[in-house]
Protein backbone atom coordinates (compact mmCIF):
# COMPACT_ATOMS: atom_id res chain seq x y z
CA UNK A 1 0.00 0.00 0.00
CA UNK A 2 3.31 2.20 0.52
CA UNK A 3 3.85 2.05 -2.92
CA UNK A 4 0.42 3.03 -4.26
CA UNK A 5 0.14 6.27 -1.86
CA UNK A 6 3.71 7.23 -3.39
CA UNK A 7 2.32 6.34 -6.92
CA UNK A 8 -0.92 8.45 -6.09
CA UNK A 9 1.25 11.58 -4.74
CA UNK A 10 3.38 11.29 -7.34
CA UNK A 11 0.66 11.35 -10.22
CA UNK A 12 -1.26 14.21 -8.33
CA UNK A 13 1.71 15.96 -8.42
CA UNK A 14 2.52 15.98 -12.01
CA UNK A 15 -1.40 16.14 -13.20
CA UNK A 16 -1.39 19.56 -10.42
CA UNK A 17 1.99 21.07 -12.64
CA UNK A 18 0.55 20.43 -15.55
CA UNK A 19 -2.88 22.00 -15.24
CA UNK A 20 -2.88 25.02 -17.57
CA UNK A 21 -5.99 26.79 -15.77
CA UNK A 22 -8.21 27.08 -12.90
CA UNK A 23 -10.54 24.41 -14.14
CA UNK A 24 -7.83 21.54 -15.48
CA UNK A 25 -6.37 22.48 -11.52
CA UNK A 26 -9.74 21.75 -10.00
CA UNK A 27 -10.31 18.94 -12.23
CA UNK A 28 -7.35 17.31 -10.30
CA UNK A 29 -8.04 18.26 -7.32
CA UNK A 30 -11.60 16.04 -7.67
CA UNK A 31 -9.62 13.53 -9.39
CA UNK A 32 -6.87 13.07 -6.00
CA UNK A 33 -8.61 14.34 -3.12
CA UNK A 34 -12.68 14.26 -4.25
CA UNK A 35 -14.84 12.34 -2.59
CA UNK A 36 -14.48 9.08 -5.00
CA UNK A 37 -10.46 10.62 -5.67
CA UNK A 38 -7.95 8.38 -6.11
CA UNK A 39 -6.58 9.19 -2.31
CA UNK A 40 -9.68 9.14 -0.81
CA UNK A 41 -9.96 5.50 -1.78
CA UNK A 42 -6.65 4.51 -0.48
CA UNK A 43 -7.79 5.91 2.65
CA UNK A 44 -10.68 3.82 3.13
CA UNK A 45 -8.64 0.75 2.69
CA UNK A 46 -7.11 1.20 6.60
CA UNK A 47 -9.59 -0.66 7.86
CA UNK A 48 -8.20 -3.39 6.49
CA UNK A 49 -4.79 -3.08 8.25
CA UNK A 50 -3.43 -4.90 10.84
CA UNK A 51 -3.10 -2.32 13.95
CA UNK A 52 0.59 -2.40 13.62
CA UNK A 53 0.36 -1.04 9.88
CA UNK A 54 -2.15 1.33 10.07
CA UNK A 55 0.01 4.14 12.24
CA UNK A 56 2.66 3.67 9.43
CA UNK A 57 -0.21 3.70 6.53
CA UNK A 58 -1.97 6.46 8.34
CA UNK A 59 1.57 8.87 8.50
CA UNK A 60 1.97 8.36 4.49
CA UNK A 61 -1.71 9.54 3.85
CA UNK A 62 -1.36 12.55 5.73
CA UNK A 63 1.87 13.33 4.03
CA UNK A 64 0.61 12.69 0.31
CA UNK A 65 -2.49 14.73 1.69
CA UNK A 66 -0.62 18.01 2.72
CA UNK A 67 2.10 17.64 -0.48
CA UNK A 68 -0.85 17.31 -2.49
CA UNK A 69 -3.00 20.20 -1.34
CA UNK A 70 0.19 22.62 -0.82
CA UNK A 71 0.82 22.06 -4.47
CA UNK A 72 -2.87 22.91 -5.59
CA UNK A 73 -2.77 26.07 -3.30
CA UNK A 74 0.82 27.21 -4.89
CA UNK A 75 -0.59 26.60 -8.54
CA UNK A 76 -3.56 28.33 -7.69
CA UNK A 77 -1.54 31.32 -6.71
CA UNK A 78 0.50 30.90 -9.84
CA UNK A 79 -2.57 30.95 -12.14
CA UNK A 80 -3.93 33.56 -10.35
CA UNK A 81 -0.41 35.82 -10.78
CA UNK A 82 -0.42 35.05 -14.56
CA UNK A 83 -4.33 36.14 -15.07
CA UNK A 84 -3.44 39.45 -13.08
CA UNK A 85 -0.09 39.95 -15.31
CA UNK A 86 -2.58 39.18 -18.42
CA UNK A 87 -4.97 41.93 -17.54
CA UNK A 88 -2.59 44.80 -17.08
CA UNK A 89 -0.44 43.98 -20.27
CA UNK A 90 -0.09 46.70 -22.66
CA UNK A 91 -1.11 49.28 -19.62
CA UNK A 92 1.37 51.69 -18.35
CA UNK A 93 1.08 51.42 -14.50
CA UNK A 94 3.12 54.36 -13.86
CA UNK A 95 0.48 57.12 -14.85
CA UNK A 96 -1.63 58.48 -12.57
CA UNK A 97 -4.89 57.33 -12.05
CA UNK A 98 -7.87 59.26 -12.78
CA UNK A 99 -9.37 61.23 -10.12
CA UNK A 100 -12.46 60.15 -8.41
CA UNK A 101 -15.44 63.45 -8.34
CA UNK A 102 -15.84 64.75 -4.88
CA UNK A 103 -19.51 64.90 -3.91
CA UNK A 104 -21.12 67.52 -1.83
CA UNK A 105 -24.18 68.55 -0.05
CA UNK A 106 -26.95 70.30 -1.60
CA UNK A 107 -27.04 74.05 -1.12
CA UNK A 108 -30.37 73.53 0.44
CA UNK A 109 -28.97 71.16 3.26
CA UNK A 110 -26.10 73.61 3.39
CA UNK A 111 -28.36 76.48 4.42
CA UNK A 112 -30.48 74.46 6.56
CA UNK A 113 -27.70 73.13 8.84
CA UNK A 114 -26.19 76.12 8.97
CA UNK A 115 -29.53 77.62 9.99
CA UNK A 116 -30.14 74.84 12.41
CA UNK A 117 -26.55 75.39 14.01
CA UNK A 118 -27.10 79.25 14.37
CA UNK A 119 -30.76 79.05 16.18
CA UNK A 120 -29.49 76.07 18.70
CA UNK A 121 -26.59 78.14 19.45
CA UNK A 122 -29.51 81.00 20.45
CA UNK A 123 -31.10 78.28 22.36
CA UNK A 124 -34.09 76.82 20.68
CA UNK A 125 -34.99 72.84 20.14
CA UNK A 126 -35.67 70.56 17.25
CA UNK A 127 -38.99 69.83 17.22
CA UNK A 128 -41.03 67.38 14.15
CA UNK A 129 -44.03 66.65 13.32
CA UNK A 130 -45.76 64.30 10.40
CA UNK A 131 -46.41 66.25 7.20
CA UNK A 132 -49.80 64.64 6.90
CA UNK A 133 -51.53 66.56 8.97
CA UNK A 134 -54.93 67.37 10.16
CA UNK A 135 -57.26 70.35 9.52
CA UNK A 136 -57.04 71.03 13.25
CA UNK A 137 -52.89 71.66 13.53
CA UNK A 138 -52.96 73.05 10.16
CA UNK A 139 -56.01 75.49 10.52
CA UNK A 140 -57.91 75.80 13.60
CA UNK A 141 -55.66 75.43 16.25
CA UNK A 142 -54.00 78.48 14.56
CA UNK A 143 -56.67 80.82 14.75
CA UNK A 144 -57.14 79.96 10.83
CA UNK A 145 -61.17 80.75 9.98
CA UNK A 146 -62.98 78.06 8.11
CA UNK A 147 -63.05 80.70 5.09
CA UNK A 148 -59.70 81.60 4.96
CA UNK A 149 -58.24 81.25 1.41
CA UNK A 150 -55.93 78.92 2.77
CA UNK A 151 -58.39 76.46 3.52
CA UNK A 152 -59.38 75.72 -0.11
CA UNK A 153 -58.87 73.34 -2.07
CA UNK A 154 -57.35 75.23 -4.89
CA UNK A 155 -54.74 76.61 -2.49
CA UNK A 156 -54.37 73.54 -0.38
CA UNK A 157 -53.77 69.29 -0.96
CA UNK A 158 -56.38 67.52 0.58
CA UNK A 159 -57.05 63.33 0.69
CA UNK A 160 -60.34 61.98 0.82
CA UNK A 161 -60.15 61.70 4.23
CA UNK A 162 -59.73 65.18 5.18
CA UNK A 163 -56.12 65.19 6.14
CA UNK A 164 -53.73 67.38 3.88
CA UNK A 165 -50.06 67.77 3.44
CA UNK A 166 -49.63 70.74 5.80
CA UNK A 167 -49.07 74.15 4.50
CA UNK A 168 -46.79 74.98 7.11
CA UNK A 169 -44.50 73.61 10.22
CA UNK A 170 -46.42 75.84 12.09
CA UNK A 171 -48.48 72.51 13.01
CA UNK A 172 -45.27 71.16 15.15
CA UNK A 173 -45.33 74.42 17.17
CA UNK A 174 -49.10 73.22 18.38
CA UNK A 175 -48.09 69.50 18.65
CA UNK A 176 -44.57 70.70 20.67
CA UNK A 177 -47.27 72.62 22.38
CA UNK A 178 -49.85 69.80 23.16
CA UNK A 179 -47.16 67.96 25.05
CA UNK A 180 -44.54 70.65 26.93
CA UNK A 181 -45.20 73.22 29.32
CA UNK A 182 -43.56 76.79 28.92
CA UNK A 183 -40.72 77.55 28.42
CA UNK A 184 -40.69 76.70 25.20
CA UNK A 185 -38.16 78.01 22.16
CA UNK A 186 -38.75 75.44 19.56
CA UNK A 187 -37.54 75.14 15.46
CA UNK A 188 -39.53 73.10 13.03
CA UNK A 189 -37.70 72.33 9.64
CA UNK A 190 -39.45 70.33 6.98
CA UNK A 191 -41.32 70.14 3.61
CA UNK A 192 -44.50 71.97 3.26
CA UNK A 193 -46.88 72.00 0.46
CA UNK A 194 -49.41 74.72 -1.08
CA UNK A 195 -50.97 74.69 -4.50
CA UNK A 196 -49.02 77.74 -5.55
CA UNK A 197 -48.05 78.19 -9.28
CA UNK A 198 -44.51 77.49 -10.01
CA UNK A 199 -42.22 80.48 -11.11
CA UNK A 200 -38.92 82.18 -10.26
CA UNK A 201 -39.75 82.73 -6.32
CA UNK A 202 -42.11 79.71 -5.85
CA UNK A 203 -42.40 75.99 -5.82
CA UNK A 204 -45.93 73.64 -4.75
CA UNK A 205 -43.54 71.80 -2.24
CA UNK A 206 -40.25 74.27 -0.69
CA UNK A 207 -38.46 73.93 2.15
CA UNK A 208 -39.34 75.72 6.01
CA UNK A 209 -37.58 76.22 9.19
CA UNK A 210 -40.61 77.56 12.10
CA UNK A 211 -39.76 78.72 15.08
CA UNK A 212 -41.61 79.41 18.75
CA UNK A 213 -40.85 80.80 21.85
CA UNK A 214 -43.09 81.30 24.61
CA UNK A 215 -42.21 82.00 28.38
CA UNK A 216 -42.97 85.13 30.80
CA UNK A 217 -42.76 88.21 29.29
CA UNK A 218 -41.64 87.60 25.96
CA UNK A 219 -41.95 91.08 23.58
CA UNK A 220 -41.38 92.22 20.69
CA UNK A 221 -38.29 93.61 20.86
CA UNK A 222 -37.14 90.26 21.68
CA UNK A 223 -38.85 88.63 18.31
CA UNK A 224 -37.12 91.48 16.30
CA UNK A 225 -33.67 90.92 17.98
CA UNK A 226 -33.54 87.19 17.69
CA UNK A 227 -34.45 87.72 13.82
CA UNK A 228 -32.06 90.37 12.85
CA UNK A 229 -29.03 88.67 14.82
CA UNK A 230 -29.61 85.33 13.15
CA UNK A 231 -30.30 86.72 9.47
CA UNK A 232 -26.63 88.24 9.96
CA UNK A 233 -25.10 85.54 11.18
CA UNK A 234 -26.67 83.73 8.13
CA UNK A 235 -25.59 86.39 5.52
CA UNK A 236 -23.08 88.76 7.00
CA UNK A 237 -23.43 92.06 9.33
CA UNK A 238 -23.97 93.98 6.27
CA UNK A 239 -27.21 92.16 5.74
CA UNK A 240 -30.51 94.93 4.84
CA UNK A 241 -33.33 93.30 6.82
CA UNK A 242 -36.77 95.38 6.35
CA UNK A 243 -40.05 94.68 8.83
CA UNK A 244 -43.22 95.24 6.84
CA UNK A 245 -46.82 95.01 8.60
CA UNK A 246 -48.73 92.16 7.72
CA UNK A 247 -51.72 89.99 8.86
CA UNK A 248 -51.73 86.40 9.94
CA UNK A 249 -54.06 84.83 11.97
CA UNK A 250 -51.50 83.56 14.36
CA UNK A 251 -49.98 86.02 15.28
CA UNK A 252 -51.13 89.69 16.40
CA UNK A 253 -48.88 91.97 15.42
CA UNK A 254 -47.58 89.99 12.35
CA UNK A 255 -44.98 91.11 10.22
CA UNK A 256 -43.33 89.55 6.73
CA UNK A 257 -39.34 89.87 6.67
CA UNK A 258 -37.55 91.38 3.46
CA UNK A 259 -34.03 90.80 2.41
CA UNK A 260 -32.29 92.23 -0.61
CA UNK A 261 -31.02 90.43 -2.83
CA UNK A 262 -27.62 90.63 -4.87
CA UNK A 263 -27.84 88.74 -7.76
CA UNK A 264 -25.16 89.10 -10.64
CA UNK A 265 -25.95 90.82 -13.84
CA UNK A 266 -29.27 92.06 -11.73
CA UNK A 267 -29.69 95.48 -9.83
CA UNK A 268 -30.56 94.61 -6.15
CA UNK A 269 -34.15 94.09 -5.08
CA UNK A 270 -36.12 92.45 -1.72
CA UNK A 271 -37.04 89.44 -1.39
CA UNK A 272 -40.03 88.20 0.85
CA UNK A 273 -38.14 85.52 3.44
CA UNK A 274 -40.22 85.19 6.45
CA UNK A 275 -43.59 85.68 8.35
CA UNK A 276 -43.51 86.44 12.08
CA UNK A 277 -45.45 88.20 14.74
CA UNK A 278 -46.60 88.07 18.13
CA UNK A 279 -48.71 84.59 18.46
CA UNK A 280 -51.95 85.84 19.21
CA UNK A 281 -53.79 84.79 22.37
CA UNK A 282 -56.63 83.40 20.68
CA UNK A 283 -54.61 80.68 19.58
CA UNK A 284 -52.89 79.95 23.51
CA UNK A 285 -57.01 79.97 24.93
CA UNK A 286 -57.82 77.55 21.91
CA UNK A 287 -54.25 75.59 23.28
CA UNK A 288 -55.96 75.81 26.80
CA UNK A 289 -58.77 74.41 25.62
CA UNK A 290 -57.18 70.89 24.05
CA UNK A 291 -55.04 70.57 27.11
CA UNK A 292 -57.62 71.05 30.11
CA UNK A 293 -55.17 73.28 31.68
CA UNK A 294 -54.26 76.69 31.72
CA UNK A 295 -50.77 76.63 31.79
CA UNK A 296 -50.39 78.42 28.13
CA UNK A 297 -53.10 80.87 29.09
CA UNK A 298 -52.69 84.52 27.77
CA UNK A 299 -52.68 86.26 31.16
CA UNK A 300 -49.55 84.02 32.30
CA UNK A 301 -47.46 83.78 28.85
CA UNK A 302 -46.47 85.58 25.74
CA UNK A 303 -44.55 84.42 23.02
CA UNK A 304 -43.11 84.65 19.06
CA UNK A 305 -43.06 82.60 16.25
CA UNK A 306 -41.53 82.80 12.69
CA UNK A 307 -41.65 80.98 9.64
CA UNK A 308 -39.08 81.44 6.60
CA UNK A 309 -38.49 79.38 3.42
CA UNK A 310 -35.39 77.76 3.46
CA UNK A 311 -35.10 77.69 -0.48
CA UNK A 312 -35.18 81.03 -0.38
CA UNK A 313 -32.43 81.52 1.89
CA UNK A 314 -30.08 79.71 -0.28
CA UNK A 315 -31.20 81.98 -2.80
CA UNK A 316 -30.09 84.91 -1.17
CA UNK A 317 -26.72 83.39 0.08
CA UNK A 318 -25.30 82.78 -3.01
CA UNK A 319 -27.57 85.39 -5.34
CA UNK A 320 -29.97 82.55 -6.95
CA UNK A 321 -32.28 84.48 -8.99
CA UNK A 322 -34.27 81.22 -9.90
CA UNK A 323 -35.81 79.00 -7.17
CA UNK A 324 -36.22 76.30 -9.79
CA UNK A 325 -32.49 76.09 -10.32
CA UNK A 326 -32.35 73.71 -6.74
CA UNK A 327 -35.08 71.38 -8.10
CA UNK A 328 -33.48 70.63 -11.60
CA UNK A 329 -30.52 68.49 -10.67
CA UNK A 330 -28.51 69.97 -12.91
CA UNK A 331 -25.28 68.83 -12.42
CA UNK A 332 -23.60 71.83 -13.84
CA UNK A 333 -25.39 73.58 -11.20
CA UNK A 334 -24.88 72.33 -7.88
CA UNK A 335 -21.06 71.48 -8.53
CA UNK A 336 -20.55 75.28 -7.86
CA UNK A 337 -21.89 74.44 -3.89
CA UNK A 338 -19.72 70.41 -3.55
Amino acid sequence: MKQEIEKIQSDALAAISAAGDEKSLDDARVAFLGKKGQLTVASAGMRDLSKEDKPVVGQLLNVARQAITSAIDEKQAALEAEADKKSVAGIDLTLPARGLPVGGLHPITQVKDSAIQTLRRMGFALAEGPEIETEFHCFDALNTPEDHPARNEKDTFYFDSGKLLRTHTSSVQIRTMEKVTPPVRIIAPGSAYRRDEIDATHLSVFNQLEGLYVDKDVQLGDLKGTLEFFLQSMFGKDTEVRFRPHFFPFTEPSFEIDIKLHAKGQKPKWIEIAGCGMVDPAVFESLCETRGDDVFSPDKVTGFAFGMGIDRLAMIKWGIKDIRLLIENDVRFLKQFA
